[in-house]
């Protein structure tokens, strides 16, 4: 994730929050403090230096016709020391010397038809009593005969208008049909040289800012300073309001993928921003990354809490040990059928029930687990599929593996069900991944150290579990298999009681080390133990089943007892029956598999799952 903070005044944030929504990828909460005269001052500070560093984004020279000017004043320029500053004096200059260059080519246009004179030996007529009077008019307007009343000089004309002057003693008596024009303040050789200083000037200008757009990558590393040191005095800031403003304080995030496209948003809106990378600290919002199968678990996760930033998404270990659980418990390739024609009605939209809407997916990914692993385990609604392959012939494979999975092992313990063996295999395989897992976050996040007797723990009872397997096996002979264990019990003893907690006084690590010893040698016992619930439930149902069908059995009767009445009995107490006892099924099989991911996983590997889930601000969720 990416984080974002944002200042605004106060009656700025209604409208930014509205195009935050129409973006509709931010994520964002809300705060505001009062604007006493140092934050004032800060923030009119970072805005001039937005709006400059913007400003001198925007430029570009490179096809101006004065470029070679440019390049000249730019190698000479030495920017100021306030860049900022600078930038906004050259940007005022430049915009007051186009505004009189401006004016000068106007003053170029209007000179230009009365030619090049010199306006001193003008001055020195009118001293000596002659006046010299400018007229422009249209050329059908004009009459030749007015230079028989007067000296008349024609200065210029073109198709339509002649500009001319009448020279007379001022005491002459003087009358003209037409009305004078304005007397030119100079020639326009005078005007054009202005313009051209002027052009000069500009270009010197336009050099000038083109060094200091080169200094944007540090008038944009003082600005993020200056935001950076307002963010922080605003945080600690408890001074009473010294105008009647507010300044909102908005804090955002983003996934890191969609940084340039929220950055450019940003820029355009014009709002002051800090930009940099999430840290756990900041307790950002989680957005998960899953694929399509994991993605339907997520809700899973949801309910116990969203993962903390940095910490491992549980969902992908979640999502195959709760599909696991869940057909374990239902046990029965039938149900699984019947989830599976449920799933699919839901998601084509045959059959609408509100609460599962949009899990008919999930449901029926549920189904096929329980269609698979009840066919494994041997159980077609209620009855044994054992009794159902024959007894010769090439299914006597099968039906030995139906008797071994329904039978039972001998074990130290006595004759214990397979399937309860298999249910506490899988049990102490989950717990043991969990600790595994605990081990390798807590030391990314934490680092080894302080995560010693972690691992000690984790080598002791995956490590002896290892050992123990394969000498049972006999893969390792009893010398090697003595010489492991005394290994891993010194190795693991080292981290669990001497170095738990390195740099402690080692007597109080012993005692730390006893104290753990306790917890987790009867925390693991219960932990291990609660997967008979995946046993206990499969069996519970798969027997509540086959006394439905024996019950419609005896209803029914056998032979020439069968009537047709009978068979209505029949089949009406098997839909009731099992559509019960797969309702009852389904409620077990959703709430045990949740327990032992929530609490028995979640706990051994450390998932804590206090992070907010990312919920960004858009059209279906606007933030008021």
């Amino acid at each position: 994730m990416i984080k974002y903070s944002f200042i605004l005044l106060s009656e700025e944030t209604d409208g930014f929050l509205d195009k935050l929504q129409e973006l509709g990828v931010v994520d964002v909460t809300r705060s505001a403090k009062p604007i006493d005269d140092r934050s004032a001052a800060i923030l009119e500070s970072v805005g001039n230096a937005r709006r400059m560093i913007a400003k001198l984004e925007g430029i570009d020279y490179s096809k101006d016709e004065d470029k070679k000017a440019i390049d000249q004043a730019y190698g000479k320029t030495i920017v100021e020391k306030d860049m900022v500053e600078g930038a906004g004096k050259a940007f005022v200059r430049l915009m007051e010397l186009e505004a009189e260059k401006t004016a000068a080519e106007k003053e170029v246009k209007t000179r230009l038809p009365w030619g090049d004179f010199d306006k001193a030996r003008l001055q020195q007529l009118e001293t000596l009593g002659y006046a010299v009077r400018y007229y422009k008019t249209d050329r059908k307007a004009f009459d030749a005969q007015w230079s028989e009343l007067y000296p008349l000089q024609i200065i210029s004309e073109d198709k339509s208008v002649i500009w001319f002057v009448t020279v007379c003693p001022k005491d002459q008596e003087y009358s003209m049909p037409i009305e004078q024009a304005p007397a030119p303040e100079g020639s326009w050789k005078e005007a054009q040289a202005k313009a051209e200083a002027l052009k000069a000037e500009i270009a010197k200008v336009k050099g000038q800012l083109l060094r200091y757009k080169e200094n944007i990558a540090q008038m944009k590393k003082d600005y993020q300073n200056s935001l950076t040191d307002l963010d922080l005095y605003l945080a600690k800031a408890s001074t009473e309001s010294a105008a009647e403003d507010m300044l909102s304080i908005l804090e955002g995030f983003a996934p890191a993928e969609l940084e340039d496209k929220v950055s450019k948003a940003l820029d355009k809106m014009g709002v002051l921003y800090i930009k940099e990378e999430a840290r756990e600290e900041d307790n950002p919002p989680i957005k998960l990354k899953n694929n399509k199968f994991v993605k339907m678990f997520e809700s899973i996760t949801g309910m116990y809490g969203m993962p903390n930033y940095g910490e491992y998404d549980p969902t992908p270990v979640v999502s195959i040990f709760f599909l696991l659980f869940f057909a374990l418990c239902m046990g029965d390739a039938g149900y699984g059928l019947v989830l599976i024609l449920v799933g699919l009605a839901i998601n084509k939209g045959w059959l609408n029930i509100g609460m599962f809407k949009g899990l008919g997916g999930l449901i029926a990914t549920l189904g096929v687990a329980t269609a698979v692993v009840g066919t494994a385990l041997g159980t077609f609604f209620g009855m044994s599929i054992l009794d159902l392959v024959p007894e010769t012939g090439a299914w006597t494979g099968v039906r030995s593996y139906f008797t071994f999975v329904g039978g039972t092992i001998a074990t130290p313990m006595g004759e214990l069900p397979f399937q309860m063996l298999l249910a506490l295999g899988i049990g102490v395989f989950h717990l043991c991944l969990a600790m595994t897992i605990k081990a390798v976050g807590y030391t990314r996040r934490l680092g080894f150290k302080e995560n010693i007797s972690t691992w000690g723990w984790l080598i002791l009872i995956l490590g002896g579990i290892i050992v123990g397997t394969l000498g049972l096996v006999d893969v390792m002979g009893s010398d090697i298999t003595k010489i492991s264990i005394i290994v891993i019990g010194v190795v693991s003893a080292l981290g669990i009681f001497i170095f738990n907690t390195p740099g402690r006084n080692p007597l109080i690590n012993i005692g730390a080390g006893l104290w753990d010893t306790y917890n987790m040698v009867t925390g693991i016992m219960g932990d291990v133990l609660s997967y008979i619930r995946l046993y206990a439930l499969g069996l519970a149902g798969g027997m509540l089943g086959a006394a439905f069908n024996d019950l419609g059995l005896m209803v029914r009767g056998t032979g020439d007892d069968a009537s047709i009445t009978g068979w209505v009995f029949f089949i009406i107490i098997l839909l009731i029956g099992h559509v019960l006892n797969l309702l009852m099924s389904c409620l077990g099989a959703f709430v045990h598999p949740l327990r032992l991911n929530f609490v028995e996983y979640f706990k051994n590997s450390g998932f804590e799952g206090k992070g907010k889930k990312y919920s960004p601000l858009t059209k279906e969720n606007k933030e008021d």
